[in-house]
């Protein structure tokens, strides 16, 4: 079985190509500055062991034409995997927002496809693209099941007492205001790598997964179900990212707006684009923190400071409220590649069971690794996510246990 996952932002698609039967990926690559004359078109194939990668500037109009290239360059005598767009038998869509309507894998029909437009005021800047991928991946791809992997839907498992906020109740019955969560996808992949590592049932497994990229975001995971994590009704809350604030005073809002004047629009750049590392340290790139700090720039250690303690804080509080942990686990681009990091935020842990090997963490390979002591209770691991992978999993056990009629 042939499945193309497909991710499809404001501006850009991005795809790979999956062979399911050993889960290798052919072909990926995305097409970046839609819309523009510019727009760049990346993409890469894995043939006879090796990852070959081809790029080119054209003008592509919108989505259509840039799924177009995308089905153009798969089927490409020279750089494509299959002979034509009908090999692929199935395409998975990363849906950012699903609300409570779906908290499973789904097959795209019209009503679903009504229901993810419904949810547009959740997710203003992404379900409109993903809705857009969609209705023209069906073009292009007409003979494959159209599949949708929500981002939120791992998270409909958090209890009442977890995703309801303390507001009136009238708001979250009549407006849907509570806590949905994201990077579902990422936290359901490495929960599921943990258990097969450990050889555990993952129904019996209790984790705690950390997300650490630009956007950030951990889970309290217990018996393979997601039952706290860190991004509430948005992903602004929870842990401090690249340029997002995390938690704050709601008051600040108010203060901002009254005694300050900015207007709704200034708030919501301020906290979602202009905070965060980028507001504290002065960029936005981790790399570029550890750099400046290395070299003595207080507001670039303060700003790392900020990040790890946050991120120790939710360890905290996710063993308190998992009682038993068996692992922590590290994942995404800040958790896979920075020792500091991890090291920062298990510091001062180990009342908790959480010893790490500072030898093991430094030189950590490539791959699911464990980088806890001897002595420690709970098995601290680092374990590279693949979010892509992870659709195309969940759209073949759809597509396997749905069978066309």
């Amino acid at each position: 079985m042939k499945i193309l996952v497909i991710n499809s932002g404001s501006s850009s698609i991005k795809y790979q190509l999956f062979e399911m039967l050993g889960q290798t990926a052919l072909a990926g690559g995305s097409i970046e500055r839609i819309g523009q004359k510019d727009s760049q078109a990346t993409h890469w194939v894995y043939r006879d062991g090796e990852v070959r990668k081809h790029s080119r500037v054209l003008a592509v109009k919108d989505h259509r034409a840039g799924l177009k290239i995308v089905a153009q360059l798969l089927t490409d005598p020279e750089v494509g995997v299959i002979p034509h767009p009908s090999e692929v038998d199935a395409v998975g869509h990363r849906v950012v927002h699903g609300g409570e309507n779906f908290s499973t894998t789904t097959l795209i029909g019209k009503d679903v496809r009504a229901s993810i437009k419904k949810l547009i005021p959740l997710a203003p800047l992404h379900n409109p693209a993903n809705l857009k991928g969609i209705e023209v991946a069906m073009e292009v791809f007409a003979r494959a099941r159209q599949v949708a992997v929500f981002d939120t839907a791992f998270h409909q498992t958090l209890p009442e007492e977890a995703f309801r906020y303390a507001i009136p109740g009238t708001l979250y019955r009549d407006n849907g205001i509570r806590v949905y969560g994201f990077h579902g996808t990422s936290h359901r992949y490495v929960a599921r790598k943990t258990a097969e590592h450990l050889g555990r049932d993952l129904k019996k497994t209790r984790l705690i997964t950390a997300h650490l990229g630009n956007g950030a975001s951990i889970t309290a995971v217990k018996d393979g179900k997601s039952v706290d994590t860190s991004m509430g009704f948005s992903p602004l809350a929870g842990l401090m990212m690249g340029t997002r604030c995390g938690d704050i005073d709601p008051s600040v809002i108010f203060y901002l707006h009254r005694s300050l004047g900015m207007t709704v629009d200034e708030i919501d750049a301020l906290l979602n684009r202009q905070s965060g590392l980028q507001g504290v340290g002065g960029n936005s790139d981790l790399r570029d923190i550890l750099k400046r700090a290395e070299a003595g720039e207080g507001d670039a250690q303060l700003a790392l400071k900020m990040y790890a303690y946050r991120i120790k804080k939710y360890i905290g509080a996710y063993i308190a409220v998992l009682n038993r942990v068996d692992a922590l686990v590290f994942t995404a681009g800040v958790g896979e590649n920075s020792p500091y990091i991890r090291g920062k935020s298990c510091e001062g842990l180990e009342h908790l069971g959480i010893i790490l090997d500072d030898g093991k963490n430094k030189t950590a390979p490539r791959g699911v690794s464990e980088i806890q002591a001897d002595g420690s209770k709970i098995k601290v691991l680092v374990i590279p996510t693949n979010e892509e992978l992870e659709i195309a999993l969940q759209t073949e056990e759809l597509i396997k246990s749905a069978p066309i009629n």
